[in-house]
């Protein structure tokens, strides 16, 4: 009990006051043109209490990272859903017999890997010239089936470039070799130095890790191991260290008989990729380089490894939180826009880099801006929009799980919606506030592919911005967060960063600012609330998220994806089905 009263009398001093905090500017009173005064006055109550307030709680070290199948983050469960009924909400799942519920059940298997200190690699025509790495500063490995004992004998190491198969770009990186039982040595990214082989510099999904994984197993392969640069995977080696820590629990959805999985899914540093390479007497530059053209080969290196390891392995359900505003048109409210936001983070670990200092070490990876922040902006969108006048459709907000496990909380909901796939306008999804200050421009991860750019044009002129795709298109945002597994049964989305132009800063502020978190607080235990940040971003970009999922919800038409994009036979199979 005394427990239970700590925690309400913490919810309670997060709830939004009547006045801001001194530390945040106000949104501004004059009302945009471009506006219907019913979106000028939902506009109005979107404030930077709305989203402070709950971003202090979800931050909070009570919530210990909210880590899957911990209790805090069973209380950032809790509090989202109370929070959610307190604004007017409606449950917008059910349990079991059909009764309402706030709580989407989402099954997962966790594990813990009891991995050894190193691995070795050796030659095939020279067995005693080995290469030994060790585990975190030169690899890291994590299991790729749900069994409690994995063990492989790979006799090759076998260098597929980029290893990706698109026909679409007349490419096969796994042509005319046999990979099973092997383990694949591939480049992050796609190709990007060449835009008529893929699309330059912007990164499509073949350039994912998740990718990478996916088409080794397709091809029989026993492990994958990816060699990690900052710039092709967009984030340092320390990133890959914390969301893979063979010290924390990891979860992925129950897999199905027949599903193909590598058994060891890896990383290694360049240098260590180097070694590996110069084992089997070739140069990992010059492997690199011929990977570039689609006449690439596969090339054997005549280097094997063998590896054995124990999992640790239970079944949880987390919870995807659901709220609903139901909409008042009698047919179109069948129809919904969601939004989307994570409320998991990483939980509580040793960090893996070294602490400045001499006081104790921090494990709580807090999440504040990585997502934190995102669901706070999703519940102040919420209260205003319960507070404003109703659409035609109805709108879900949605909190998903395990986003840092790999999308599994929306994977799950895209394959089990409340809404089908065809009756979803379209998906906002919120991964990060702005909490810098104001800009002048809007980076629209995704843009160019769908009919929602318009919508998102026309609101950001209302608020004198302006809308260019990503700032940084290498970094491929567009298959990263949650709206992919919207987008992936063909559900248009809305994905923003704000900047990187920022109001009254020089040019290049931005960027320098974003690619700071980057280095030093993106997953990391540093990623904690400050007194220092600046809502007011944050509150113009929650306005505009807001308005545009109106729009959305009261346009007759439903929104589509331009001709020729990868998702738009899924939006077609999609509408068909829901037609039926």
């Amino acid at each position: 009990m005394k427990r239970l009263a700590l925690l309400l009398l913490a919810a309670a001093a997060c709830s939004p006051a009547a006045t801001e905090p001194a530390h945040v500017a106000s949104p501004a009173a004059a009302t945009p043109a471009g506006l219907t005064p019913g979106e000028a006055d939902a506009s109005a109550h979107v404030t930077a209490a709305s989203i402070d307030a709950p971003l202090r709680y979800l931050s909070d070290d009570l919530l210990e990272g909210r880590g899957p199948g911990t209790r805090g983050d069973d209380l950032a469960i809790k509090y989202i859903a109370a929070e959610m009924e307190a604004m007017g909400l409606q449950p917008g799942a059910s349990e079991g017999g059909g009764q309402p519920s706030w709580f989407q059940k989402v099954p997962l298997v966790g594990f813990k890997s009891q991995l050894p200190a190193t691995e070795t690699f050796a030659s095939t025509s020279s067995p005693s010239e080995t290469v030994t790495l060790n585990m975190s500063s030169d690899l890291i490995l994590g299991t790729g089936v749900q069994q409690p004992k994995v063990a492989f004998d790979a006799p090759d190491v076998v260098f597929v470039g980029y290893g990706i198969v698109a026909p679409e770009y007349h490419w096969d990186d796994y042509k005319n070799v046999d990979v099973k039982g092997k383990v694949v040595l591939v480049m992050n990214n796609d190709p990007e130095s060449d835009p008529t082989l893929f699309e330059g510099t912007t990164r499509l999904w073949y350039g994912r890790w998740d990718y990478k994984y996916l088409e080794a197993a397709k091809h029989g392969a026993a492990g994958a191991l990816i060699i990690h640069t900052t710039h092709s995977a967009a984030y340092p080696w320390q990133v890959v260290l914390t969301s893979w820590s063979a010290s924390s629990e990891h979860f992925e959805l129950p897999t199905s008989p027949g599903e193909p999985h590598v058994l060891a899914r890896m990383w290694a540093t360049e240098d260590a990729c180097r070694k590996i390479a110069k084992l089997g007497g070739k140069d990992l530059d010059a492997l690199r380089a011929a990977a570039e053209k689609r006449e690439f080969v596969p090339v054997p290196l005549g280097v094997k490894t063998s590896l054995a390891f124990t999992n640790e392995l239970r079944t949880i359900d987390s919870e995807n939180v659901v709220g609903v505003l139901p909409g008042n048109d009698p047919v179109l409210a069948k129809e919904a826009v969601v939004y989307s936001a994570h409320h998991d983070h990483l939980g509580m670990h040793a960090p893996a880099t070294p602490q400045r200092g001499n006081g104790p070490v921090d494990t709580i990876y807090n999440g504040a801006v990585d997502n934190a922040s995102g669901v706070a902006t999703l519940l102040g969108i919420a209260r205003a929009a319960a507070l404003s006048e109703p659409t035609k459709r109805s709108r879900v907000f949605m909190a998903v799980t395990a986003e840092e496990q790999g999308l599994l909380g929306s994977e799950w909901y895209a394959k089990h919606p409340t809404f089908p796939a065809g009756r979803i306008a379209a998906n906002i999804n919120i991964d990060g506030a702005n909490l810098w200050g104001r800009t002048n421009d809007v980076g629209l991860v995704g843009y160019g592919r769908s009919s929602v750019d318009h919508v998102m044009e026309a609101l950001a002129k209302a608020q004198g911005r302006t809308v260019h795709g990503d700032p940084e298109p290498e970094k491929g945002r567009a298959y990263r967060s949650d709206q992919f597994s919207f987008a992936k049964v063909g559900v248009p989305g809305i994905y923003m960063k704000g900047g990187p132009s920022y109001v009254g800063r020089p040019e290049g502020w931005g960027m320098e600012k974003e690619n700071q978190y980057i280095a030093v607080r993106y997953h990391q235990p540093s990623d904690e609330y400050s007194k220092e940040w600046n809502f007011a971003g944050a509150v113009e970009d929650a306005q505009l998220l807001l308005l545009a999922g109106m729009r959305i919800a009261n346009d007759p038409q439903l929104p589509s994806w331009n001709a020729g994009n990868e998702f738009e036979a899924a939006r077609k199979a999609a509408l068909a089905a829901a037609a039926h």
